[in-house]
């Protein structure tokens, strides 16, 4: 792929999220309506966005290659996990901080900013590896990802006070025997509830369409016309939206304020540069797919994800963090995505 391809797509990704700044600053997006196009986006138009990849038409992938992405997700993944507990400490982040750049080193923009990118500027076979990546992404946060951010205080606090209010509403006179049985039939109760709620986060609209995306592909189903077409434009308005919505959230915060911070410009050299460079000259040595080395490269090189911090924010934990490394890992990306996507492109074909 040509540099000016790449510069051309990724300077029309630029000037979205420079209308979202825009939109910011003349006051024509307020605090709901972000909250309501962010709604629309996660829930409805990047899933038909990962759908209308599959049914676009251009992928030339097989089954062996769906299998080969469901092992590099895995990998991916793994690696993750291991470099969130240790990256923190890499970065001599103080102890009661470490699990907010454990979560901003595992859980990253794979899906509101990776999928976008991926549809603009990758070979169409990449969609796949994308798609598979934000599976693992999805089922991976509600189990792990949560309970690194029920390690702090406030998640402790607000467990405390739930456990309490559970084990007093299944008291009953059967139990009225002693309080241990009461504790006892509570722990499990709460157990059961835990579970289950975890299960309902982890299929959400983008894992299920992920999943569905996914079967179609692997038994090249069909949709009719009046569908097809009905998700290609639903899928469509991803782009825009989701580009936007970052130039609103980049606006909002103390963007210059937050440039300042060294630890963040060493977080972004370790984790969105050298990472995904290391992971795009492994995978090229072992000669996989430049498709499949692209879009693995690219996932690790998105910036922080929402969802750590809309997490945060339930518990009432302080998002400074996270907000202030969304931001400028957001716009820094725009830059090394570009550079990294240009110089393996340049390597691979």
């Amino acid at each position: 792929m040509s540099l000016s391809v790449i510069l051309q797509q990724m300077g029309v990704i630029c000037i979205l999220v420079s209308i979202g700044i825009y939109m910011q600053k003349r006051n024509i997006a307020d605090n709901l309506t972000s909250k309501k196009l962010s709604a629309i986006v996660v829930d409805i138009c990047n899933p038909a966005l990962i759908l209308a990849s599959i049914l676009g038409g251009g992928l030339t992938a097989t089954h062996r290659d769906l299998l080969i992405a469901a092992a590099l997700g895995a990998g991916l993944y793994a690696l993750l996990v291991v470099l969130g507990f240790v990256l923190p400490r890499i970065l001599r982040v103080e102890p009661e901080n470490r699990r907010f750049y454990n979560l901003m080193t595992v859980y990253t923009n794979t899906g509101f900013l990776g999928i976008p990118v991926a549809r603009a500027v990758l070979p169409a076979n990449s969609i796949l590896y994308v798609i598979v990546v934000n599976v693992f992404y999805s089922l991976l946060f509600y189990t792990h990802g949560m309970a690194i951010l029920g390690n702090g205080p406030k998640a402790r606090e607000a467990e405390k006070n739930g456990e309490s209010g559970e084990v007093d509403a299944v008291a009953t006179d059967d139990e009225a025997v002693g309080a241990k049985s009461g504790v006892q039939t509570g722990a499990v109760s709460k157990e059961k509830r835990g579970f289950a709620s975890t299960f309902r986060q982890a299929i959400n609209p983008g894992t299920v369409m992920a999943i569905f995306s996914l079967v179609v592909f692997w038994f090249d189903l069909k949709l009719p016309p009046i569908l097809a077409n009905t998700v290609s434009y639903v899928g469509n308005a991803t782009v825009f939206l989701s580009m936007a919505l970052l130039g609103i959230n980049i606006a909002r915060s103390h963007f210059a304020e937050h440039m300042k911070n060294a630890r963040i410009w060493v977080y972004i050299a370790l984790r969105l540069v050298l990472l995904p460079t290391v992971i795009m000259l492994v995978m090229n040595a072992f000669s996989f797919d430049p498709a499949a080395t692209l879009a693995m490269g690219l996932m690790a090189a998105v910036p922080v994800g929402n969802l750590p911090m809309i997490q945060a924010e339930k518990i009432g934990e302080d998002t400074s963090i996270l907000t202030a490394a969304i931001a400028v890992t957001t716009a820094v990306s725009m830059v090394t995505i570009t550079a990294l996507v240009f110089a393996f492109s340049a390597l691979l074909y």
